[in-house]
């Protein structure tokens, strides 16, 4: 009961010990210059500076994110007073843009890197979202906010990866299914439409924990994932691979097989383990098993039900041909 009230204690220290103003927060970000027209650059400690850019800055990168575009480069100018990442609960969050402040609230968490955040009110982008003590909360890019939980970890872990046990997911009815299931994935038992009931013993509450807790788990590490199917409740074992795709990044189920792609669906790099498809940089997709492709969610849809192989058409200088992959 002591350790308990204590805690509460020290939790409401933290929740009140700043008052910062809005409008000092503000000007803390305009003495910083962390908003810039297509980019932010906020200073963070040991004289650092995180950049969120769509393109590499000039300086010297020391830390890059490719899936939230995120880099960190040194801050020569040496702000005095860098921006904390948050690390309790929030009374309240305002965002910060070159224009105005706003008091509220997110309205939808990011899930993975599928699905950014959402604010209950618009702000231009880039922009920031902060707690009452001027401390980061979130950065809000076209594509949607970036939680403080992932900006946490780009700027602790040395090598930047995410994992991926080869599933999507979805909140529906209180609970949490798989909507995509990627046959590329080595091992991958899980199929559209299963429930997910609990993720190494812990039980899973809604898809953005979950998406959390895969991506930022190991490379090679197991998992025992137990699903609901055909109202026949069964645990099953995944394998964490390496994340290829999201966010910022492409996202279609062939990078597995070595394949990369623009935001047209031209290839941008064909990977060893692919050049046996006979393959070339620009070669463009136009088809999966007979249907147009016009984006990553066709290659899903196509993908979830591949049993032994996918037939892709590529266009390459207006001769076309097909590939069989599996």
């Amino acid at each position: 009961m002591l350790r308990l009230l204590l805690a509460l204690g020290l939790l409401f220290l933290n929740l009140h010990a700043c008052k910062s103003s809005s409008e000092s927060c503000r000007q803390k970000i305009l003495d910083s210059g962390a908003i810039l027209t297509q980019s932010l650059q906020i200073p963070i400690q040991k004289n650092y500076l995180l950049i969120f850019s769509q393109t590499p800055p000039k300086e010297k990168i020391l830390k890059h994110d490719p899936f939230l575009s995120l880099y960190i480069i040194e801050d020569t100018k040496k702000f005095k007073y860098p921006f904390k990442i948050n690390s309790h609960p929030s009374l309240g969050i305002i965002g910060v843009d070159n224009s105005r402040i706003i008091n509220a609230k997110i309205a939808k968490k990011q899930v993975g890197l599928d699905s950014f955040a959402t604010f209950s009110h618009t702000l231009s982008t880039p922009s920031l979202l902060l707690n009452s003590c001027c401390d980061l909360e979130a950065i809000v890019t076209e594509r949607g906010i970036i939680e403080k939980e992932y900006i946490d970890r780009f700027i602790k872990i040395k090598n930047v990866s995410y994992g991926d046990i080869g599933i999507r997911v979805k909140d529906e009815n209180s609970v949490v299914i798989v909507k995509e299931s990627n046959p590329f994935v080595e091992s991958n038992q899980l199929k559209v439409g299963d429930v997910i009931l609990e993720f190494d013993t812990r039980k899973v509450k809604d898809s953005a924990s979950f998406m959390r807790n895969i991506l930022f788990s190991s490379i090679g590490s197991t998992h025992n994932v137990k699903i609901k199917r055909d109202n026949k409740i069964v645990t099953l074992r995944a394998i964490t691979q390496k994340r290829l795709g999201g966010g910022f990044q492409r996202d279609v189920y062939l990078e597995f097989l070595g394949m990369q792609f623009d935001k047209k669906l031209f290839i941008v790099k064909v990977a060893k383990e692919a050049e046996r498809f006979g393959l070339k940089v620009g070669d463009r997709l136009l088809q999966a098993n007979t249907k147009d492709i016009k984006g990553a969610d066709d290659i899903f849809d196509k993908a979830d039900k591949v049993k032994n192989s996918l037939n892709l058409l590529f266009e390459r200088e207006h001769f076309q041909f097909f590939v069989k992959v599996n």
